[in-house]
């Protein structure tokens, strides 16, 4: 249920990733501030590759295929980087952002669950809050939020807790300019005027998903068959040359049965010239098999009361010709949120989007851009894939280059996904049996991944070479990298040894008998008491029995051992001792840090329970970082001496804001790691 205002209509629907609900809102006006007055501050550029791992940053420096960074390294300034625990994407991030662990921010996983509803699991970095009043006009519900009726519209926040740091950078009038920033989306306000950030990571596609594509084929399904990440349907060509199909986009949510708003269009294929024309909202676009098309605008219209305006949603996408004949694929990207017109707010200030497109055109917006789930599903090929996340670092390093023009002084952020996308789906290094790919075959995308690091280095090299000594250069990462080899269901384990049943249950979701389980596992690394007075059918007593549970339970499972005798979990660390701060309501009991090579099942993370305990992964998604924090540091590289041995990534905050000579707030528990 959303709102609509007396004087305008926004075009915009989107959510917090994966299921939360779209939230329109009016457009402010975009606002750069007023540079400050006086001395200026000295410049200091941070560059974030996310899941750059240290083990391969030495070997290739030994080597000499990464001479720049190698170059900060001879000069003391690498390090490897301390991350969190776990070392999960949303939670690295935004310990970055407080300088400070997850009881400062409230976010240990992906995905948290609700005590007062039993482990209903819910996405941990936003959500969704719903409407508070409407009026019903036949088939429409509406909210309207001007007076009379001041109904309070269905808003998505942002749930990540505590100060960010560049809040202390706003108010002491030094600009910072961020540039896909993990764990901010929807963006936190710049309360002085002097912060601006283009939301990265947890920033949804125009459907409110994490990335939906779309696959036409012609030995599709009869009806949609939507995947986690995917939807497919049949083409069916009339006379063997035109065909005509719908693009889903985002829910008619005025209605009071929401529904997919949905764009016609055609495709006329030309089978001897191996080649289509696609034609969409009065645009014709010409594709020969195998070929990309720009980024193409589309309009989604929410039809409304014949008294009101008409709403329209902007987004873009682009289309693939995988093939032609004899089975004719076509490919459509996420249906991205325009940045050139903005549905919902994806940057601080609001207007900070359209600025950029106007001078660089449309780009991704979504917080994952490399299509994994296409190669998971096997839509992608490998060199498909790996095609297509090139493409994305083109356009990021397009980006970097506006990014570098258009900054003056102050503090400039600038992420890339490459590094850790592309190691999700290409990483390999050892000679035991990869999930989906003979041993020569994972020898040859790993070589892919050491050339994608030479690449970051030549990056890395021209920043060098333009500043020089001018700005303070930080390279750094979040976490590093260990293969996906094998699979450990933990709610499979826990039934196995008493702790959760009955031993027919096949989810903590749906037929788990609370009444007899002490535990259960729900999201990457986390393991819950069900502990009385906290969990809605809680047994476990408080106090002493709850102490005596957790040890019990971090001693057998770090006893756990694999057929061939290896280690599965490192390590078992008990929050209560980790984490120090106001906001861990939502924290697991115990973390689980896998050893290298082990993982929690895909099944583990939304609480099923299968048969077997221990299993193959047989994921294309084949190396990961959620494993024990000692066992994947990231790195730290800078053009300054680095004069702390052991940095970590709770250190970054601080020692920026002594950078600027600012006082290092006590909420942050990291420290200024350079000399002062």
């Amino acid at each position: 249920m959303k709102r609509i205002g007396r004087r305008e209509f926004i075009k915009g629907t989107t959510g917090a990733a994966a299921a939360l609900a779209a939230s329109f809102a009016l457009k402010p006006s975009p606002v750069r501030a007023a540079k400050a007055t006086g001395s200026r501050p000295r410049k200091v550029i941070v560059i974030g590759f996310d899941g750059m791992d240290p083990k391969l940053c030495d070997a290739l420096m030994a080597s000499g295929a990464m001479p720049n960074l190698d170059a900060l390294r001879r000069r003391n300034g690498y390090r490897r980087l301390g991350t969190s625990d776990p070392p999960q994407s949303p939670v690295a991030w935004a310990n970055f952002i407080n300088g400070a662990g997850p009881g400062s921010h409230g976010i240990f996983d992906f995905i948290h669950r609700d005590p007062e509803k039993q482990a209903l699991p819910f996405f941990a970095a936003a959500t969704t809050v719903p409407a508070q009043g409407s009026i019903e006009w036949g088939d429409y519900r509406i909210a309207l939020d001007f007076w009379p009726f001041n109904h309070k519209p269905e808003r998505t926040i942002l749930t990540r807790q505590g100060t960010p740091f560049w809040h202390y950078l706003d108010k002491a009038k030094i600009e910072s300019t961020f540039y896909d920033l993990p764990s901010n989306y929807p963006p936190s306000p710049s309360e002085y005027g002097y912060h601006r950030c283009l939301s990265g990571m947890g920033t949804p596609d125009l459907l409110g998903t994490y990335g939906t594509y779309q696959l036409f084929t012609e030995d599709g399904p009869e009806q949609t068959v939507s995947k986690g990440g995917g939807d497919q349907s049949r083409i069916v060509f009339n006379g063997n040359t035109s065909g005509r199909l719908s693009l889903q986009g985002p829910k008619h949510t005025f209605l009071k049965e929401p529904k997919p708003v949905q764009i016609d269009f055609v495709v006329n294929r030309d089978c001897d010239a191996r080649a289509a024309v696609i034609e969409i909202q009065n645009q014709a676009l010409v594709l020969k098999e195998g070929e990309w098309s720009p980024w193409i605008k589309l309009v989604y219209a929410l039809s409304m009361p014949s008294v009101l305006p008409q709403v329209e949603v902007a987004g873009i996408c682009r289309f693939y010709l995988q093939e032609v004949a004899p089975n004719f694929r076509l490919y459509v990207t996420p249906i991205n949120i325009d940045p050139s017109d903005p549905a919902v707010q994806i940057t601080e200030p609001f207007g900070f989007a359209s600025e950029i497109s106007r001078k660089l055109g449309l780009f991704y917006t979504t917080g994952f851009q490399e299509d994994h789930k296409a190669l998971s599903h096997g839509v992608f090929s490998d060199d498909e894939f790996v095609r297509q996340a090139t493409s994305v670092l083109r356009e990021r390093e397009r980006l970097l280059d506006y990014a570098l023009r258009e900054y003056d002084d102050g503090l400039l952020f600038f992420y890339f996904s490459s590094t850790d996308l592309q190691s999700h789906m290409l990483w390999w290094e050892s000679d035991r049996r990869h999930p989906t790919r003979s041993l020569a075959e994972a020898k040859k995308y790993f070589g892919h991944i050491k050339t994608l690091y030479r690449r970051m280095d030549a990056i890395v090299g021209r920043l060098l070479k333009r500043y020089g000594d001018k700005a303070h250069i930080l390279v750094m990462s979040d976490h590093g990298f260990a293969n996906f080899e094998r699979q450990f269901s933990l709610n499979s384990w826990l039934r196995d040894n008493g702790y959760l049943g009955p031993a027919e249950a096949s989810s903590i979701m749906s037929d788990v008998e609370w009444s007899e389980s002490r535990a259960f596992g729900l999201g990457i690394n986390g393991v819950y008491l069900n502990l009385k007075g906290r969990e809605r059918f809680g047994v476990v007593e408080p106090g002493e029995e709850r102490n005596r549970l957790l040890d019990e339970l971090a001693a057998k499972l770090e006893a756990v051992r694999d057929a061939d005798g290896r280690r599965v979990i490192e390590k078992v660390h008990r929050s209560d001792k980790e984490y120090k701060g106001p906001a861990t309501r939502f924290a697991p009991d115990l973390i689980v840090g896998y050893a290298r090579d082990f993982r929690a099942s895909w099944k583990t993370c939304l609480g099923s329970i299968t048969d077997r305990v221990l299993l193959n992964n047989d994921s294309a998604w084949s190396a990961d970082h959620c494993v024990d924090s000692s066992l994947v540091p990231g790195v730290l590289f800078s053009n300054r001496p680095i004069a702390a041995a052991d940095p970590r990534l709770i250190d970054l905050a601080p020692s920026i804001l002594a950078h600027y000579n600012l006082k290092i707030p006590g909420t942050m528990s990291g420290r200024n790691i350079f000399k002062t």
